[in-house]
């Protein structure tokens, strides 16, 4: 049998049972195993259930479990009000104040659970009502928490990162490190469009008029609740970036962290650390399936041919290295409108990868690239993750299309990082690189 046929056949059933609703990890594993059965007979079933082993014993994946659970404990501790309300006080005097506190308290979030879903749901019951009440333009407000919501896939520590740096045999180590300055590039770009926003246009952003009210004393007080967030943040990273444990190691070092975290804020009870035991099961057993289901699609997909075949169709292609780059990223980004992240990179990064060694492209920086890639089908309307997540917990009065009007913004200063990083790409390696050197 031809391998185009066969890749034809394979890519077509794809569709077809993605658009009828059926599970990513179920429809990828049906197709690999009926393709395999096909062409070389149900003996050859064996490399599946290698890969499978594979998957289920690598020591990289144990690293997953750890930070969502780290995050699930830290969700339900309470520790997020808390920065919210000491957020509210520094920032709300500011033009555009409590958008922008919103996109840092988002910024806080990533680097202590890298769970977008977390993020974009604690701060549309928190900080949506207290924007609404003080009289913010609902795009903008809503736009923010979508945005800055995102951030989670970039900044470590970030689950999809390391689904990303397994699949591409890097380090998940440098790839956490190199999220680091782009994501606060991201974060400190949409902070600068609200606070032009806000000033341009003072109606979209108004000051309450009792701000005043808040003592500086009050204020200093509030700075306590960033020293839980602190702790978890640098036992994490710290330990990672100075080379005092693996990338796991750290999970577990921020398991710890949060649970103590938890306690010292007298809010560590048995049966939320039960819940958080729950949440991590679901999400790891939902990651690991799709894993396993995509390990053995792509495992089908190279037998045949397919990718040495895209391979050889790039390379004899005479379009520029850059627009083979930008052909890459916008079919990431359309990918995204309908499959999640994960999904998203263990089918593309096993095809795209060797075309971005044979372009001699950095790994590393194509991988930050394609999280921005991730954060921007997040929140493109109609289908972006994070529209549905916000969706969930909107007023009634607010519909989901003053949301599509306020991500809209965001996603073009998304579009802009995307180019400036792929002009400097120095941006991206430089922190990496100081690391290593170290």
């Amino acid at each position: 049998m031809e391998s185009s046929l066969v890749l034809g056949g394979m890519f077509i059933s794809l569709v077809i049972l993605m658009l009828s609703g059926a599970g990513l990890a179920f429809v990828l594993g049906a197709i690999a195993f009926l393709s395999t059965i096909l062409l070389w007979g149900p003996e050859s079933l064996v490399v599946s259930v290698l890969n499978t082993y594979e998957t289920m014993t690598s020591d990289a994946l144990m690293a997953i479990p750890l930070y969502v659970l780290m995050a699930s404990i830290l969700q339900k501790s309470g520790i997020i009000e808390d920065l919210y309300n000491a957020m509210e006080k520094w920032f709300a005097g500011l033009k555009g104040g409590l958008a922008i506190g919103t996109v840092v308290i988002c910024t806080i979030l990533a680097a202590m659970t890298g769970v977008v879903g977390a993020a974009v749901a604690a701060m549309g019951i928190l900080a949506l009502p207290s924007m609404l009440e003080r009289k913010y333009y609902p795009p903008l407000a809503l736009g923010a928490i979508c945005a800055g919501g995102t951030l989670g896939i970039l900044i470590p520590p970030s689950v999809v990162t390391i689904v990303y740096a397994i699949t591409a045999q890097i380090s998940i180590g440098k790839m956490f490190i190199a999220g680091i300055i782009p994501g606060i590039i991201l974060a400190t770009s949409y902070s600068l469009y609200i606070f032009i926003r806000a000033t341009a246009n003072p109606e979209v952003a108004p000051i309450a008029d009792d701000i005043n009210d808040v003592t500086l004393p009050e204020k200093l007080a509030t700075l306590k609740t960033l020293i839980l967030p602190a702790f978890v943040i640098l036992s994490v990273l710290g330990t990672i970036y100075f080379g005092f444990a693996t990338p796991t190691q750290a999970a577990a070092v921020g398991v710890l962290g949060a649970m103590f975290s938890a306690m010292i804020a007298g809010k560590f009870q048995f049966d939320k650390l039960s819940q958080a035991a729950s949440d991590t099961l679901r999400v790891t057993a939902m990651i690991l399936w799709i894993t396993i289901g995509a390990k053995a699609f792509i495992s089908t997909f190279v037998a045949t041919g397919g990718a040495d075949s895209i391979l050889n169709f790039v390379e004899s292609m005479e379009a520029s290295k850059w627009i083979v780059l930008l052909a890459m990223l916008g079919v990431l980004i359309f990918l995204g409108l309908f499959l999640d992240e994960i999904g998203i990179i263990l089918l593309c990064v096993p095809v795209f990868l060797p075309i971005v060694k044979a372009l001699d492209y950095d790994p590393l920086w194509f991988g930050v690239l394609f999280m921005i890639t991730a954060q921007m089908a997040y929140i493109t309307p109609p289908f972006g993750y994070t529209l549905f997540y916000l969706k969930g917990v909107l007023p009634d009065h607010i519909g989901i299309d003053q949301v599509y009007r306020g991500v809209i913004p965001f996603f073009l200063i998304q579009v802009l990082i995307l180019g400036l990083f792929i002009l400097f790409p120095d941006i991206v390696t430089w922190l990496p690189e100081i690391s290593s050197a170290n």
